[in-house]
């Protein structure tokens, strides 16, 4: 018998390089962290099962502590408000497919790094710029109720953000014209146009005001 011939195969190292933007509000930002109290409710009904709902006597709301609760902050609960890393990277893969990019794809090509964690549920912050309001969203629950949410709101607001991205499958220039994408037709957090639930609010949006 003939003696097999070997193939050898050459993969290149990931050539990764980092650039600095910086995007500033074109419309408000919206945020609304899943709060620790809820993640805790949730975990108690599911440990009643079945009897979760008999006798149970429904909480008095407290506002302020919802607010506070939907908020992002590093470190500790006086920490600095951020802008959850995750939800860049998401929007920017999201923008791929406006542009015939493989999205699957370009989740192994970009990533932001992150300024701190939350420091309830560590999620990667970028920190944001800007002093929020209290919003009172009116909203259906899935049960078809009305009910009032109480979220902070940035008017005004601007981040730095460093994106660490694959060269061999982006350019410097993909990178920022996705990022420009996703600040005037993705958008960022609630009330976004790209919202799974909903044409959103037009909140989210920004443009690159320097690199």
């Amino acid at each position: 018998m003939g003696k097999k011939s070997i193939e050898r195969v050459e993969i290149s190292a990931p050539k990764m390089r980092t650039v600095n933007f910086k995007i500033e509000g074109t419309a408000p930002l919206v945020m609304n962290k899943f709060s620790h109290k809820a993640k805790e409710q949730m975990m108690k009904n599911m440990e009643a099962g079945s009897q979760s709902k008999k006798g149970s006597k429904r909480e008095a709301k407290d506002f302020n502590e919802c607010y506070e609760s939907a908020t992002y902050r590093n470190g500790s609960r006086k920490g600095w408000i951020g802008l959850p890393a995750t939800a860049i990277r998401s929007a920017m893969v999201r923008a791929c497919s406006l542009v015939g990019f493989t999205m699957t794809h370009a989740k192994l090509g970009l990533f932001i790094e992150a300024d701190g964690v939350d420091f309830e549920d560590g999620t990667p912050l970028i920190k944001l710029n800007g002093e929020p309001r209290k919003l009172e969203a009116k909203v259906r629950n899935d049960n078809g109720g009305a009910d009032i949410r109480i979220r902070p709101m940035f008017e005004k607001w601007d981040a730095a953000v460093r994106i660490r991205y694959d060269e061999d499958m982006f350019s410097s220039a993909d990178v920022a014209n996705l990022l420009l994408r996703v600040g005037s037709q993705v958008g960022l957090l609630e009330g976004r146009p790209s919202s799974t639930k909903s044409c959103g609010m037009g909140w989210g949006l920004f443009k690159i005001a320097s690199k």
